[in-house]
């Protein structure tokens, strides 16, 4: 039995990186985005408001040439898609160049205001995280998630506008980014181990386990 609650609190303890971009924290939408989160059983071990540097997305952004270009032929797409002659935009076709443009996008978003930096932990936390964030382009996110609810931006109006697509939210993708992007935003002190109070009942109180008021029972 000691094996069993030792494996299944290993399982819950799962964790991913959360972050509420400035337009969410500027929206008023902090409290009502968490909350979503929480709702679906996952507890907040690590929360902070902060200004980005261009250091630290340095150290959040992945920086190699696979990444770049494949920001910038999503882009490319996005404007075929839209019927948008990226040289009136951008000045360029190349998608390496584009990338770099987009990049720079990205970073001058997160450093337009505060960004709230969560830890989640729970069981399947990085899946349960991104189900409920929804499909990175906000008109493509299913009504029921955060992107879905209220994000009111497009890649085409925003490459038009020259920016990047408010889209509310960043959740990691997989356990590899998780582990890189907490190193990034928290120390391990400002982490903490706590146990929901629903926890015990939800996950670790196994129906074959005998209560003590049907122990009593027996008894009698």
């Amino acid at each position: 039995m000691e094996t069993t609650e030792r494996n299944a609190r290993e399982m819950m303890r799962e964790r991913t990186l959360v972050l509420v971009k400035p337009d969410g924290v500027m929206r008023g939408l902090t409290c009502q985005i968490l909350q979503r989160f929480e709702q679906a059983g996952l507890k907040i071990v690590g929360l902070k408001i902060l200004r980005t540097t261009r250091s630290q997305l340095d150290n959040h952004f992945p920086q190699s040439e696979e990444w770049i270009l494949g920001m910038g032929q999503k882009t490319l797409d996005t404007c075929a898609e839209y019927d948008i002659d990226p040289m009136e935009i951008l000045n360029t076709r190349d998608p390496r160049e584009i990338g770099e443009i987009i990049k720079e996008w990205n970073y001058l978003y997160l450093m337009m205001g505060p960004v709230v930096a969560v830890v989640f932990e729970g069981i399947h936390a990085i899946d349960v995280v991104r189900k409920l964030v929804g499909h990175t382009l906000p008109y493509r996110a299913d009504p029921g998630t955060i992107r879905g609810d209220f994000s009111i931006n497009s890649p085409d109006l925003a490459n038009v506008a020259g920016s990047a697509c408010k889209n509310l939210v960043h959740a990691s993708a997989n356990r590899e980014e998780a582990e890189q992007e907490i190193q990034c935003w928290f120390s391990q002190k400002e982490l903490i181990s706590w146990e929901r109070a629903d926890e015990f009942l939800m996950f670790l109180l196994g129906e074959n386990i005998e209560h003590t008021e049907q122990k009593e029972v027996n008894h009698d």
